[in-house]
């Protein structure tokens, strides 16, 4: 997710669960070839597994970037077809080249010759006036030429002209039963369902009908629930762990990247939503919005913000014993 899921926020999201595969934001083949790439590419081997999302609409540049992206160490590359922004569009990549489903082919075919590691792409059910059973079938199957068998499908239609980027992730209207049928049409195929699913109860419905479910704004926004996800789709062992414990394993990842010049609410910004539906969960966004932005914001905004929430969960756990 553009400007959302940088390396800050999956060093993050990485505390509360050890297996869900992370996506990074999604960088363009022309930043990657011109840019500062260590910003744009670099990871800790902490966070992973990672799999980097690229946008773009050139074979060559495509496969140089998917090359640069393997040897910064991601763990898969994903091509993203589903970005519906304006500044998407006028760069010709992202939702627009669900127009172009030969091109999507040539692009993803150039990536998969160029690095080892598994390319992947992320696309909606269609564009503007496209037909969500024809179009979209001829879509898939144009691009399954290219080798390519994982489809990450935003289960809704993008509508390039006349919704914003954030109506056209609520807008259209979702149809997870057009994404179930291509996994009934393509068993060979690994498909994992994005959009609109809010809750691990809602992923293991989706997960009778697909191989995957792919959460953004419910991950970003209520964390939490992430610390769920090992135990009950990877089967690892659950873990006694608590919101607090989760700072605590941040605070030498913050103090690193703060010695780097790094500010705080660069940081930080990532977290508000930890607390959410807690006692205390408004204090802590309070403490971290207005003083995390200061200038030589230190941990002590982390310590205070804790102070806030601890001394309100604590009765709260003392009558649940």
């Amino acid at each position: 997710m553009m400007d959302w899921t940088d390396r800050h926020c999956r060093m993050f999201h990485r505390q509360l669960t050890r297996h869900a595969l992370l996506y990074s934001e999604m960088v363009t083949a022309l930043a990657i070839r011109h840019g500062d790439r260590e910003r744009l590419l670099g990871l800790s081997p902490a966070e992973q597994p990672v799999a980097l999302q690229i946008g773009g609409s050139e074979p060559g540049l495509l496969a140089e970037a998917a090359k640069w992206g393997e040897d910064y160490g991601y763990a898969e590359i994903n091509l993203n077809v589903g970005c519906p922004s304006d500044r998407v569009q006028n760069g010709r990549f992202g939702a627009c080249l669900m127009a172009e489903p030969e091109l999507v082919r040539d692009c993803l075919g150039a990536m998969r010759n160029a690095v080892r590691l598994p390319v992947t792409v992320k696309c909606r059910i269609g564009i503007d006036d496209q037909d969500e059973e024809e179009d979209f079938t001829r879509f898939v199957e144009t691009v399954m030429q290219a080798g390519v068998s994982t489809f990450i499908v935003h289960a809704r239609k993008a509508w390039l002209k006349g919704l914003s980027p954030k109506e056209n992730r609520e807008v259209p209207p979702l149809n997870y039963g057009r994404v179930h049928r291509l996994k009934q049409r393509h068993p060979e195929l690994t498909v994992v369902i994005n959009g609109g699913i809010g809750s691990l109860e809602e992923a293991e419905e989706q997960l009778k009908h697909v191989d995957g479910v792919m959460l953004g704004r419910a991950a970003y926004n209520t964390p939490w629930l992430l610390h769920e996800v090992d135990h009950r789709f990877f089967g690892a062992a659950a873990e006694e762990v608590s919101p607090i414990e989760i700072v605590a394993r941040m605070k030498p990842y913050v103090a690193e990247q703060l010695a780097k010049g790094v500010w705080l609410q660069n940081i930080t910004r990532h977290m508000l939503g930890l607390f959410h539906g807690l006692p205390g969960g408004r204090l802590w966004r309070r403490v971290l919005s207005e003083e995390a932005s200061r200038p030589g914001a230190g941990l002590e905004v982390l310590d205070k913000a804790v102070e806030q929430v601890a001394s309100r969960l604590k009765p709260q756990a003392i009558a649940a014993e």
